[in-house]
């Protein structure tokens, strides 16, 4: 296996350290569009099977022709979304395999934004998804850890724990903390900004099975969601996110459902981006310079790859399955994997949120480079066998949980006299 990684900030950067454990793969060309970047991940690692090399993501052909110099099989899109078609289209015009964690953006509807969907994420790979398949090549689209790991749990959920699901519900929440040089709390999203913002006021889509996908307004149906390991309640609102798109094509539900757990005070400030049109990503003049107000926003905030050491607390990902289980009795079982900042940090010098969205297309990659995993088309993670996926994450040193709520007496069903 040859791997082209595109994008080495901190998700790209964390990737590396955690494939240089492994020994699948022969190569791995570590790209960015600022060559300094991808040169100083490389010289981490020194490992040799690790190069260095630009790329502009958002040239296809670029892309195509370094998937050519370098005989590459695998193109691991580690990028802002908006950068995911053109990557996507050059690893299918040289011929390679695909894998991403943000799936081709959305675009709402004109006319009711907030009910009925528009273009929805994922819509334009779909499209093409029989072209793939016809080339014998497998796009592996959404696998992160959310979407991803949380996609993985759906299919475990549906082979092993349900009979019947209710609901799908990816839940996702933290207890983390970024402080200044003088210890005071500021604000630092730990992922990237520019999606944030994309996700997050974008309109959240809903899927049922009588109404199929729609939409709702941003921050909709907050509920207070108990999270494991000490991190306890959050208040988590409707987001717009890819496993409500990807989990109904191969998982049967009666209902799938994305929350995350903001926060009073982002919520606040994304409201007032989006009041000040700061969100925007249409370039303006500002003094004879062309800018997008959002690049602007995520460049005066502190890089998500450099704010680990200034980090504590936990992240959590996971999925809240509700239905009747393999006994005929109601179910509710939350599947998860909480990481400790100061784990990642002390065990691979990175913080928790890109590393443990880096680790799933690690083994996902290991589990095609063994033939475990196998597909042409455009698929999601949902459309492979969970077991291995989960057992070889646990071997990664990355374990996951599972929480089974008591339900009361009034759930059970009813017994037959």
């Amino acid at each position: 296996m040859r791997i082209l990684l595109v994008g080495a900030g901190g998700v790209g950067s964390a990737f590396t350290a955690i494939a240089a454990r492994r020994d699948f793969f022969e190569l791995c060309v570590v790209s960015d569009h600022a060559a300094e970047r991808a040169e100083k991940a490389v010289a981490a690692l020194g490992d040799a099977r690790f190069v260095a090399d630009r790329v502009d993501a958002s040239d296809p052909a670029e892309v195509a022709e370094l998937v050519r110099r370098h005989a590459i099989t695998h193109v691991m899109n580690a990028v802002d979304p908006v950068f995911t078609m053109p990557v996507f289209e050059g690893a299918a015009a040289a011929g390679a395999d695909y894998l991403d964690m943000a799936m081709s953006l959305s675009r709402p509807h004109p006319q009711h934004p907030h009910e009925q969907t528009g273009i929805k994420l994922g819509d334009e790979q779909f499209a093409v998804a029989d072209q793939w398949e016809r080339d014998g090549r497998l796009a592996l689209v959404g696998i992160g850890v959310e979407p991803g790991l949380s996609d993985v749990f759906a299919r475990y959920a549906a082979d092993h724990l349900f009979r019947e699901i209710d609901e799908l519900g990816t839940r996702d929440g933290a207890n983390l903390v970024v402080t200044d040089d003088e210890g005071r709390e500021v604000f630092a999203p730990s992922f990237s900004m520019w999606t944030t913002i994309e996700e997050c006021l974008n309109p959240p889509v809903v899927w049922e099975r009588d109404r199929g996908w729609f939409t709702t307004p941003p921050f909709s149906e907050p509920e207070v969601f108990d999270f494991p390991e000490g991190i306890g309640p959050v208040e988590c609102v409707n987001v717009e996110h890819e496993e409500v798109l990807l989990m109904p094509r191969w998982v049967e539900a009666q209902r799938v459902t994305f929350k995350y757990g903001l926060g009073e005070e982002f919520i606040s400030i994304l409201r007032a981006l989006h009041t000040l049109g700061l969100d925007r990503t249409e370039p303006v003049r500002v003094k004879g310079v062309t800018v997008s107000p959002r690049d602007v926003v995520a460049a005066v905030l502190p890089d998500p790859a450099t704010i680990g050491p200034r980090m504590t607390g936990k992240t959590c990902a996971g999925l809240h399955v509700t239905g009747t289980g393999l006994d005929g009795r109601p179910r509710s079982t939350y599947l998860y994997q909480v990481v400790d900042n100061a784990w990642s940090m002390q065990e691979y010098g990175h913080q928790c949120v890109v590393w443990q969205t880096a680790v799933n297309p690690v083994v996902a990659l290991e589990l095609l480079s063994r033939g475990t995993w196998q597909g042409t088309g455009v698929l999601g993670p949902e459309a492979f066998d969970a077991v291995p996926f989960l057992d070889l994450l646990t071997e990664y040193g990355a374990p996951w949980g599972q929480r089974d709520d008591e339900l009361e007496e009034t759930d059970a069903p009813a017994q037959a006299v």
